[in-house]
């Protein structure tokens, strides 16, 4: 008796603390995941015109290296989270990352065209059930508010700095070992990430959502979505007033609009209504898209300065991106995860996306011949320390509150804000910025014409005016998110927020009854 009295409390916390640090070791695992994920969205667009040249792929047909990937991601993510929810996330987030190495495989051992972009719609396949797994599993496994600031921190940091990571990994890979090698870089993330989730990660008991598939929300959200993101690639190659891509809009606007009406009147939605129609869920996401349709034009025009202006090595661009991938998780690990228990979440994404916007500012005076260190190194900082900022609540908060059946879909709405937000920002600012820059070399066709030299100047700086034009345009809409975050999110004073009483409902979907209840997330 004595002997079970001295053993019994000491076994309990030692298993207190074996589950703590299990947990740790689960965000390991996710984060490796959702850096690979990131990663993708940018390493495959350095490697690009090498694997063109080798695989004999047409000027016409290359951005498609780039669109299958992001139209079955995009498309996808919706059904990949119902799916999470359904199967289980830790089944979902293994089977995805299996895939996404598979893919990968097929995709470095590409011969021909055809065969790289099925790897790439297979990387979008596999990452659509992927990424909203890591994000649900994240917000299921971290409850207590101060470890959740600590893993939302330490992912929204991923999240955010991963993409100019890619640059860097990218450019290294192609000019040291050859292109194949930003797809093959992939399978060791996966093969780890997937062993060590399957090992270590324990995801809470009750949390499926046993529903039947919601089949016409499926097939409606999935070519709403792929219309979506196909219309602004469409925009960016053939113009905004092309009939097909007007028609890609218009059917955009239709199946969603059926897809909303079809949710709100099946039993058991692919997306409960209540996931979007509460009032900070609905503000995060539209504030993070525009957010994201900044940073994404942004990495891309000072990809093209760096390299086609300045005259940088993918390398030396890469490296050149560091202080601002360093200062986004100064932001997210040291302010954000440090404040968001002590303050709501619109004081730290409003002046996120204000200290973002004006780091923007400053790289509107770009000109060619900036110096790095005055000019581009401190918008770089500004800009990383705000979305750093900013990012890490909007994670938490997207999920926060959220009943465990609707993790999925919850998560799958942050990367489908994302991915959105990023197929909007590259066609969106891309067009404004070449229709300016064509302007400017229309108004300058005189200087143009006096000799080599003075061409390749103007030329110059017809292309720095395009940039900063849409830079101009990306600092506007960080404003917009500002506002946004600022006015829409209005979770609770730090220790109380309203969340849905899941004891108020069920899982046919009945009414939903509000309470406060005491909780240190904002």
């Amino acid at each position: 008796m004595s002997k079970t009295l001295e053993t019994g409390p000491s076994r309990s916390v030692s298993d207190v603390a074996s589950a703590a640090s299990n947990r740790w070791k689960a965000l390991v695992f996710i984060a490796l995941a959702q850096l690979m994920v990131v990663l993708d969205a940018t390493i495959v667009n350095i490697a690009l015109p090498h694997a063109q040249v080798d695989l004999h792929i047409s000027d016409a047909n290359k951005q498609w290296v780039i669109t299958a990937y992001a139209l079955a991601f995009g498309g996808l993510l919706l059904f990949g989270g119902r799916v999470g929810d359904l199967w289980g996330r830790k089944r979902a987030f293994v089977t995805g990352l299996f895939g996404f190495a598979a893919a990968s495989a097929v995709g470095g051992a590409a011969v021909n065209e055809a065969m790289l972009l099925s790897s790439r719609a297979a990387q979008g396949i596999f990452g659509a059930l992927l990424a909203p797994a890591a994000l649900s599993l994240l917000a299921t496994t971290f409850t207590d508010p101060k470890e959740r600031a600590k893993a939302f921190g330490i992912f929204g940091a991923i999240a955010g700095g991963g993409g100019a990571v890619g640059l860097l990994l990218g450019g290294f890979l192609t000019e040291y070992l050859d292109w194949r090698w930003t797809f093959f870089v992939n399978i060791p993330f996966a093969v780890i990430a997937a062993l060590g989730a399957f090992l270590v990660i324990k995801e809470p008991a009750g949390g499926r959502n046993r529903n039947p598939l919601d089949i016409p929300g499926v097939f409606l959200a999935t070519l709403g979505l792929v219309s979506l993101v196909y219309g602004f690639t469409r925009a960016e190659s053939d113009g905004w007033t092309d009939p097909f891509t007007i028609g890609l809009f218009v059917a955009t606007v239709v199946l969603l609009a059926a897809f909303a009406f079809v949710e709100s009147k099946v039993k058991a939605p692919l997306l409960p209504l209540r996931v979007v129609t509460d009032r900070n869920r609905a503000g995060v996401y539209s504030s993070l898209g525009l957010a994201i349709i900044g940073m994404f034009g942004l990495f891309l025009f000072l990809t093209y300065y760096l390299q086609v202006v300045q005259g940088y090595s993918a390398v030396k661009t890469g490296f050149a991106f560091l202080p601002m991938v360093a200062s986004m998780i100064t932001g997210s690990t040291q302010i954000g995860a440090r404040l968001m228990n002590k303050v709501p979440a619109r004081a730290l994404m409003g002046p996120g996306f204000i200290f973002a916007g004006i780091g923007m500012l400053l790289l509107t005076r770009l000109e060619v011949g900036s110096s790095y260190a005055g000019v581009i190194l401190p918008g770089m900082i500004l800009l990383g320390l705000g979305m750093g900022t900013a990012f890490m609540p909007a994670m938490s908060l997207a999920t926060h509150g959220i009943e465990p059946r609707d993790a999925g879909v919850a998560s799958a709405m942050v990367n489908t804000s994302q991915q959105v937000g990023g197929a909007i920002g590259t066609a969106l600012l891309n067009t404004i910025a070449a229709s300016a820059t064509g302007t400017f070399l229309a108004s300058h066709h005189a200087a143009a014409s006096a000799g080599a030299a003075g061409q390749k100047l103007v030329q110059a700086q017809g292309l720095v005016h395009g940039y900063t034009t849409a830079i101009w345009v990306a600092v506007a809409i960080l404003a917009v998110a500002a506002t946004i975050a600022l006015t829409a999110i209005n979770a609770g004073r730090p220790g109380t927020t309203t969340v849905s009483s899941t004891d108020a409902k069920s899982a046919e979907g009945e009414s939903e009854d509000e309470v406060q209840i005491p909780v240190a997330m904002h």
